[in-house]
């Protein structure tokens, strides 16, 4: 375990490729391998709409990279890279990749999943099709003549998903897998809802986004240009005929799919939005696991880590950086920098191609870490304001050996009527905090672990104008009166957590059902730069209270009985500088992130009423509520 920066992280400036370079076979790498010669000229040659049969009549368009000397592909039988993507396999993000793989020494393929682009058959996100296409698909690569038998995939995002969904079969050649912000362990519990709540921001906003990106009509172009996805967040649950995503009938049925299935029951359990169901039959194969402490995908990457880790005897890496959904190869996070250190600039290039080197060709480098977890910890930085804007905030890798890290000392912080935070258990005989929740003026969303056009990353919790549902005359969220905030005194000594994040509270409503959320935040003071001080946002998390405790079906309460809970917001590294303060608040709406609960007790998908709640949290000695840190020790580090 080591402080500073990491041999994998040996960074080089981001080289931009253009898609017309490739199809003039203008990519130069040198020689291929020393069969070749030294003066040998790499360039790619490509083979475009392969269509590959899946199990039932539907082909899928694939375009496949060789490496080439002189135009001609190379004989020399090579290890296969895929990606299957419903983006489009000739996006400009896409083909330049490829191109830059084939030129390294390998052959490359770019599929269209099910239903997008020049594929056939129908789309619907998650599709449990998807995950015979992908290992079907992996055989069929495998066998080609001019490859070695062998397939690595790699991808992003649902370029994640697809490879976590090919490896529940086994297919035969999957040889190893790169998955980046992506691959979720169980949808139900996190990316498309998380606590019983529905990630909202989220799927609404990547329908809004794929259906005209699809559907190249120009009276589709027409209704998503006029429609904002701003103005109908508020008009949640939709109705099914009766919204813009009607004119789409396989993406509006999907999104309300995913809504009317609260509880957990055979819908989640399919391949497409599951991978824990289907650990033990996963492709034993070497896998790069990697996340960001801001990606919405945080929590699966973590756990499909472990859990394959322990169930598997193939290597097993961890890496996560202080990164938004797909933010790899920035420094930053919303308003907030990290550093140099905290972009892997080439991530879409060399670093992958460093890592198919080594678990495909076996070739030995310092870039590779001895250790499998890679941890990026925020916190470090002299907190001013830097040439962009944006608070410097700083941090710095480590790497470990295991997740969660040895030594971690679980440390409690309790509330208090005050509104204290600090370390000794309440001593009163009665004592709570109410509020009232009014779910028709919920508290905007500012940040935090989403994606799509909801703002992500770490913000000054305070509203204002470019924040959907901000109000002026935009104050700090802890001036609103449904935010209960307890934080620490100013700290005395630099104190750095990593690792899981637990918060158990003990509260009731006056409702037969609502919500409760949580959010960590290290406080700056108040400085030059920041006058008013940066509650800067660390991680959130939220339980339904019909769904507590991770209830796999809807139970409603009992208005005024008193309930323990347990939330588990995302997991988080930040060193918490001397002079700082560890803030926790407590609310009912994280919006538009999650939908907000109506508070009636009526079906969801069904309601057309809200009211307001007055919800209570205890804080005396027979009914705490109170967090628990994972403190690791400074020095070691």
């Amino acid at each position: 375990m080591k402080k500073g920066p990491l041999p994998l992280f040996n960074l080089r400036p981001k080289t931009r490729w253009r898609w017309p370079l490739i199809l003039a076979i203008a990519l130069l790498a040198g020689p291929l391998s020393s069969s070749y010669g030294q003066e040998a000229a790499i360039n790619v040659t490509v083979e475009h709409n392969v269509m590959i049969p899946a199990g039932d009549s539907v082909l899928l368009a694939t375009d496949i990279y060789r490496p080439a000397v002189d135009g001609q592909p190379v004989t020399e039988l090579l290890p296969l890279l895929l990606q299957r993507t419903p983006y489009g396999k000739s996006e400009g993000r896409f083909a330049p990749q490829a191109a830059y793989f084939a030129s390294q020494g390998y052959v490359v393929a770019l599929q269209d999943l099910r239903g997008r682009y020049d594929s056939g058959g129908t789309f619907t996100k998650y599709n449990p099709l998807e995950a015979a296409d992908g290992a079907q698909t992996v055989e069929w690569l495998s066998r080609l003549p001019y490859v070695d038998g062998r397939v690595a995939m790699w991808g992003t995002s649902y370029g994640a998903h697809t490879q976590a969904d090919a490896s529940k079969l086994n297919p035969e050649g999957l040889s190893a897998m790169v998955i980046n912000m992506g691959g979720m362990a169980n949808a139900w519990d996190h990316a498309v809802r998380q606590g019983g709540a529905f990630e909202l921001g989220r799927e609404l906003t990547w329908a809004f986004r794929q259906i005209p990106m699809e559907v190249k009509d120009p009276v589709v172009q027409a209704h998503f240009e006029r429609e904002q996805i701003e103005d109908w967040y508020p008009a949640w649950p939709f109705r099914r005929g009766l919204n813009p995503l009607s004119i789409a009938p396989n993406f509006e049925n999907y999104v309300l799919e995913e809504y009317r299935h609260g509880d957990y029951d055979d819908f989640w359990k399919g391949t497409g939005i599951n991978w824990e169901e289907y650990y033990g039959q996963t492709a034993d194969v070497p896998m790069v696991h990697i996340g960001g402490w801001y990606d919405i995908f945080l929590s699966g990457t973590i756990q499909n880590y472990q859990e394959l880790s322990l169930r598997q005897s193939t290597p097993k890496w961890l890496i996560i950086g202080p990164w938004t959904h797909s933010g790899n190869e920035r420094t930053y996070a919303g308003d907030v920098d990290f550093g140099p250190e905290a972009a892997i600039t080439d991530f879409n290039r060399d670093f992958q191609v460093r890592w198919f080197d080594h678990l495909l060709k076996e070739k030995k480098s310092e870039a590779i870490p001895e250790k499998p977890v890679q941890l990026f910890v925020m916190g470090t930085g002299d907190g001013k304001k830097n040439e962009a804007g944006r608070l410097n905030h700083g941090g710095y890798w480590m790497e470990a050996d295991s997740w969660p890290l040895p030594d971690t000392k679980p440390v409690f912080f309790y509330f208090h009527a005050d509104g204290s935070l600090n370390n000794q258990p309440p001593g009163e005989a009665a004592s709570s905090t109410t509020f009232t929740f009014d779910p028709t003026h919920p508290v905007p969303t500012l940040g935090g672990n989403v994606s799509a056009r909801v703002k992500d990353g770490a913000y000054d919790q305070r509203e204002r104008p470019d924040f959907i549902g901000s109000r002026p005359p935009y104050l700090p969220l802890s001036a609103r009166g449904d935010v209960v905030v307890f934080q620490t005194e100013p700290l005395e000594e630099d104190m750095q957590a990593v690792g899981p994040i637990i918060v158990c509270l003990c509260v009731s409503s006056t409702a037969e059902d609502t919500d409760f959320t949580v959010k960590l935040l290290d406080v700056y003071p108040p400085s030059e730069d920041f006058p008013s001080g940066f509650d800067m946002n660390l991680t959130d998390g939220i339980v339904r209270m019909s769904y507590r405790n991770g209830r796999p079906d809807r139970e409603l309460i009992r208005p005024g009985e008193a309930y323990n809970v347990v939330i588990k917001p995302f997991p988080t590294a930040n060193v918490f500088k001397k002079g700082h303060r560890i803030r926790v608040d407590i609310s009912s709406s994280n919006f538009p992130r999650w939908d907000v609960n109506p508070n009636t007790g009526e079906p969801f998908e069904s309601s057309r009423r809200k009211v307001s709640a007055d919800n209570t949290v205890f804080h005396y000695a027979e009914r705490p509520s109170y967090i628990v840190l994972p403190i690791v020790p400074l020095g070691k580090w």
